[in-house]
């Protein structure tokens, strides 16, 4: 409603899309978007984030930023002020606060920290490792040496580790993805989202990867979606949606 308030008020696609995404991350949409949604292994909740300008395909994107809560906004002025199109970790927390933006904020809470502390009194299970050894608790987690494994045990060992995958869901995966077309036709995508709930810290989603979680280019269209983002990543999904759109 936000986004479509301020593209109803005369409002770039960028803009509004900006306005929309961050209004979730203050309203911590569905609890994986903003300051004080998903945790990481450590029990930290990072941002992820991107925008893109379907006109000039220039592209600003955050990933696992820390202390940091205005993710959509970091991303833009990744857009607005540097050359790149991705800054991550704690240098782009430090890039967001010199350009103004508030921090260092702590943004965890205390739905993320009892979530987190749940999921550490149950041997830290599911998770996203594998081919280590704890198998079944928590780390510090070392290699283990799957070449030793018979053609017999693998598949037993893979279906293991199928089971305790976190299952993706409404509250477990990366969220949200926005299109918005202005106006005058520009068209304009964002992302937010705190990443998968439980990750590996140092994590980068589909979500600030231009082509994953969402993909713009003026004269066919825009795409966007959440989900699975380590497979969405392998795919470009939107990406190759559009190129698709275009030859037809």
């Amino acid at each position: 409603r936000a986004a479509w308030r301020a593209v109803d008020g005369g409002s770039s696609a960028v803009d509004s899309v900006v306005e929309g995404c961050s209004t979730c991350e203050e309203l911590r949409c569905d609890g994986t978007v903003g300051p004080g949604g998903s945790p990481d292994e450590n029990g930290e909740t990072t941002m992820d984030a991107l925008v893109m300008d379907g006109v000039t395909m220039e592209v600003g994107a955050v990933a696992a930023m820390r202390y940091v809560k205005d993710g959509i906004k970091a991303a833009r002025l990744v857009m607005q002020h540097t050359e790149h199109t991705l800054l991550v970790g704690e240098k782009a927390s430090e890039f967001a606060i010199s350009m103004g933006l508030p921090g260092p904020t702590n943004l965890s809470s205390s739905e993320s920290i009892e979530k987190w502390t749940k999921w550490k009194n149950s041997s830290c299970q599911p998770n996203f490792r594998k081919n280590v050894l704890p198998e079944n608790n928590c780390g510090p987690y070392r290699p283990n040496n799957y070449l030793d494994l018979s053609d017999e045990t693998c598949p037993d060992t893979y279906q293991n580790k199928i089971s305790r995958l976190p299952q993706v869901g409404l509250h477990s995966h990366d969220t949200i993805s926005m299109a918005v077309i202005d106006r005058t036709g520009r068209i304009a995508v964002g992302t937010s989202t705190n990443g998968a709930t439980f990750k590996v810290p140092g994590r980068v989603g589909d979500g600030p990867i231009a082509g994953s979680s969402a993909y713009a280019v003026d004269e066919v269209g825009a795409c966007c979606a959440t989900g699975d983002g380590d497979v969405m990543m392998r795919f470009l999904p939107w990406y190759y949606r559009n190129s698709i759109a275009h030859l037809v």
